[in-house]
């Protein structure tokens, strides 16, 4: 399959051959199991305190033929309070997890493994089915992307976008091929629901289209306030091509980036 290779100003300058790895079926199901191993090796281990519930002076009293046993006096043989303490708290259970105050009976451990495994063989084929999904419309236009003044799809350029260190330039080009749309779009945020607007994200906002380079020579820096991701082609995964596990994001490639793809997939 050709395609066109764009220049800056959206001209189409010359045709070249997608690598074979676009011809991949495009697995869904491998493409969300891929991005669940990925993110939970991001997952953070958490339990409770291993001596909660049980910092107390509570004992058991039920033993027989004792001085304070609780033997014949309908009360239910539990852990508790008994000494010197309030006389309002005096004979409280405690410790247990159905008493007030008391440990909790399953409580989350730090020890679980949250880790999530997959086979080598499916993470590649995960991540090739991801690179082809970019050149499929339908995938695209269902992750809600923008894409209907779009002069060319799939998006090739010439390797001067790896050049572009100017937002204002990357602006105007990403304009000029017909994703002013697209920005509109990213650059609207919404406040989250819930707790996490005190957790440090406050804020969502929509994913934008993704630039995959072989080199940096300042696109890093131009992507910074459109909301737009980059990449090394090298550095590839489903994380950056499926968001959320859904095929299909806009991807912008450059020419040297698909002439890696031809060697190395």
């Amino acid at each position: 399959m050709k395609v066109d290779v764009i220049d800056l100003n959206g001209n189409v300058v010359k045709q070249i051959e997608l690598p074979p790895i676009f011809s991949e079926k495009v697995r869904e199901d491998l493409i969300r199991r891929d991005f669940l191993a990925i993110m939970s090796k991001k997952r953070q281990p958490y339990g409770t305190d291993v001596f909660a519930g049980l910092r107390t002076s509570a004992h058991y009293h039920g033993k027989r033929r004792y001085r304070w046993t609780m033997m014949n006096r309908e009360m239910a043989r539990l852990p508790r309070l008994h000494g010197d303490i309030p006389i309002q708290q005096l004979w409280r259970a405690r410790r247990v997890p159905q008493a007030r105050g008391g440990r909790r009976a399953h409580p989350p451990k730090v020890e679980k493994i949250w880790e999530e495994k997959i086979n080598k063989k499916e993470r590649r084929r995960a991540v090739r089915s991801a690179i082809a999904a970019t050149i499929i419309k339908e995938f695209v236009e269902k992750r809600g992307h923008k894409i209907e003044d779009l002069k060319v799809f799939p998006i090739v350029v010439s390797d001067d976008l790896q050049k572009i260190s100017k937002t204002k330039e990357l602006r105007s080009f990403l304009e000029k091929i017909g994703l002013k749309k697209e920005l509109e779009r990213i650059k609207k945020k919404k406040v989250r629901a819930g707790k996490g607007k005190m957790r440090g994200r406050r804020y969502r906002r929509k994913v934008g289209p993704l630039i995959v380079v072989s080199k940096d020579e300042g696109v890093s820096k131009a992507c910074k306030n459109l909301g737009l991701d980059w990449v090394l082609v090298k550095d590839l995964s489903t994380e950056h091509l499926a968001p959320g596990g859904v095929p299909g994001r806009l991807t912008i490639w450059t020419e040297s980036a698909l002439e890696y793809l031809k060697k190395k997939r």
